[in-house]
C-alpha cells in the first residue's frame, strides 16, 4: 500500500471513528437496521422493513432454524442478521423468545472447543442486546439480566482477533462508553481492509458510503504490491 492510500485510509478511519461518537440511528441500531450478507444464507423474509417479515413464517420453527443456521458455522455478519431477523420474529410471541434464548444458553455450557465458545457467547450475548433493544418502555423482557456486552467481550477474548466481531460490539456499544465504542470501531475498520461486506456495513451505518470504496481499494492495492 502506497502513501497516498494510508493517508486515505487514516482519513477514513478518523472520520468513521469522529462520525461513530456522534450519529444518531433511526430506530435501535441492532433491530432497525439490517446488515448486509450477500447471498448468504439466514432465515426467511419478505420486506425488511423492521414491522415485517414473512406471514407465512411458522413461529415454532423459529429456535430450531435458528440454531440450525448458526451452528452451520457462517460469519459473524450473518450470525448478527439472522439474530436480528430472529428477534423481530419473537416480538410475536414471548415464549418463543425465551425458548431460543434458553436454547442459546446451553450451547454456552455444551461447547467443545474455544472456537465453538466463542460463537456460543457470542450468539448469546448479540440475541440479548438485540432483544433488549426491541423491547418497548414497560414490557417485560425476556434478556433481563442478561449483560450481552459483557458475553461478547467474552467471545472477542476466546476468538482472538476478529473485526466483525468488533464491529458488533461496537453496535452494542453505541449508547456505552465513548473510549470502547471507539477502540471496537478502530479494529472494525482494521479488518474492513480485506472484507469488503464488513466495509460495506461500516459505510452503511455510518453514512460515508465512499468509506467502503476506500477500504476496499487500499485491500487492492496491497494485494497487488
Amino acid at each position: 500500500m502506497n502513501s497516498h492510500s494510508l493517508a486515505r485510509l487514516a482519513t477514513a478511519v478518523v472520520t468513521i471513528v469522529v462520525g461513530f461518537s456522534t450519529l444518531a440511528l433511526a430506530g435501535p441500531p441492532l433491530v432497525c437496521h439490517p446488515i448486509a450478507i450477500g447471498q448468504a444464507k439466514t432465515l426467511p423474509w419478505v420486506d425488511l422493513n423492521y414491522q415485517k417479515g414473512s406471514g407465512s413464517y411458522n413461529l415454532k420453527n423459529l429456535p430450531q432454524d435458528t440454531l440450525e443456521i448458526l451452528d452451520s458455522n457462517p460469519s459473524v455478519l450473518v450470525r448478527m442478521e439472522t439474530l436480528r431477523r430472529a428477534t423481530i420474529y419473537a416480538r410475536q410471541d414471548p415464549d418463543v423468545a425465551r425458548e431460543l434464548l434458553l436454547r442459546l444458553k446451553m450451547r454456552t455450557t455444551n461447547s467443545n472447543s474455544r472456537e465453538s465458545d466463542a460463537l456460543a457467547w457470542f450468539d448469546l450475548g448479540y440475541l440479548a442486546e438485540t432483544i433488549k433493544q426491541s423491547t418497548r418502555n414497560g414490557e417485560p423482557s425476556a434478556a433481563k439480566g442478561l449483560d450481552g456486552y459483557v458475553m461478547v467481550n467474552k467471545a472477542i477474548s476466546l476468538r482472538g482477533s476478529d473485526p466483525e466481531m468488533e464491529f458488533a460490539a461496537a453496535l452494542i456499544a453505541i449508547t456505552g462508553s465513548e473510549s470502547d465504542r471507539k477502540l471496537h470501531v478502530e479494529k472494525a475498520i482494521a479488518g474492513a481492509k480485506s472484507d469488503p461486506l464488513l466495509a460495506q456495513n461500516l459505510a452503511a451505518f455510518f453514512n460515508h458510503q465512499t468509506i467502503a470504496e476506500m477500504l476496499t481499494q487500499s485491500a487492492t492495492e496491497q494485494a497487488s504490491k
